[in-house]
């Protein structure tokens, strides 16, 4: 493979000066159309397409760009509804302010990203970073933003997620004292297969997103004279629709059968309403279901699922103004909603 030309050698074999090559692609207006395309022309025979981005980052002292990092691997974050809402939130911020984005994942090591850390800006950090990536980009002494969840060094932007698991909880819970429930949970415990949980695994005190919402159901059960034992609980590792169904199967044919069932994220939710349609269970009439998240499928499900809106895009949009706006020490809390639908009046 031909070894790349720079800036210098191109303008040397197209008998300019660099200026002129550098603005042919940077400042067209400071050229004729006819020069301009010339210089394009027989800069891509060459093999010439412009000084690269990180060239170019080095004398600016800035790339424009916006690293976003994700807990998650890229498809895993690609099919999930609420990572896509987050997103499209941060991409309608940077879209605004002609930057670009970067996608990287903690499950990729650093060395296998080739020092792509190295170029953003700032960064955008969604969710619990786990191995050295977090201290990775700490060290790099740039902005930087954590999304769903909280340090003490960093701009954060965070729901309480107790507080609207006990409203939904509170809200299910309200018709009958005697109730029956069953939560299928989210990584509430270190383990790869869908199974209930344990006297012990109730015992905790992370504050993981997913803890939080457990407390939250489990106080507002108190509070309504409610027991849920450790096994009416189910742990899903990861939030895809087949691991909720085998969690919603196991739930749904227990005995006794729950009259209500809390789950801890729509995709969870939606899985248990086809489920409890498989085995001829009535929602709501014998079975009050309730998610959490409210992305757009939450309101076209059949019955429309009753959830919590914890305003994932309007997260993104926030996230990323902070980190574009230099709100480095800010802390942000957003409110969370009941959304009442059909699954759980």
């Amino acid at each position: 493979m031909k070894k790349k030309l720079n800036l210098k050698q191109v303008a040397e074999q197209l008998r300019v000066s660099t200026a002129t090559v550098s603005n042919a692609f940077n400042r067209p207006d400071q050229l004729s159309a006819k020069l301009r395309d010339r210089i394009l022309k027989e800069s891509a025979e060459l093999g010439y397409f412009g000084a690269s981005l990180a060239a170019r980052s080095l004398r600016r002292g800035e790339s424009g760009v916006i690293g976003v990092m994700l807990a998650d691997s890229l498809s895993y974050s690609f099919s999930d509804p609420v990572a896509n809402q987050l997103m499209q939130g941060i991409a309608e911020v940077l879209v605004e302010q002609k930057k670009q984005l970067l996608l990287l994942s903690n499950g990729v090591s650093s060395a296998e990203q080739s020092g792509a850390e190295t170029l953003p800006d700032g960064f955008i950090l969604y969710g619990a970073l786990q191995g050295n990536a977090f201290e990775h980009i700490l060290r790099t002494g740039k902005p930087v933003v954590a999304v769903d969840f909280e340090f003490s060094e960093t701009a954060s932007v965070n729901i309480d997620n107790e507080q609207g698991a006990y409203a939904i909880a509170s809200h299910a819970l309200s018709k009958d004292d005697s109730s029956q429930v069953a939560i299928l949970g989210l990584r509430l415990i270190d383990s790869a297969r869908v199974c209930r949980l344990v006297s012990e695994d109730l015992v905790s005190q992370s504050k993981e997103i997913s803890r939080s919402r457990l407390a939250g159901y489990l106080r507002a059960a108190k509070d309504k004279g409610t027991n849920i034992s450790a096994d009416k609980i189910w742990h899903i590792p990861i939030n895809s629709p087949e691991r909720a169904e085998i969690a919603a199967r196991e739930a749904l044919t227990s005995n006794p059968l729950p009259n209500v069932l809390l789950c801890m994220s729509d995709v969870i939710a939606l899985a248990a309403l086809r489920v409890a349609h498989e085995l001829n269970i009535a929602v709501p009439e014998q079975l009050q279901v309730t998610g959490f998240d409210d992305i757009p499928e939450a309101s076209r499900s059949t019955p429309a699922l009753t959830t919590v809106c914890q305003q994932s895009l309007e997260k993104g949009r926030i996230a990323a103004r902070m980190l574009l706006e230099g709100n480095m020490n800010e802390k942000r809390i957003l409110e969370t909603r009941l959304v009442v639908r059909q699954s759980c009046k």
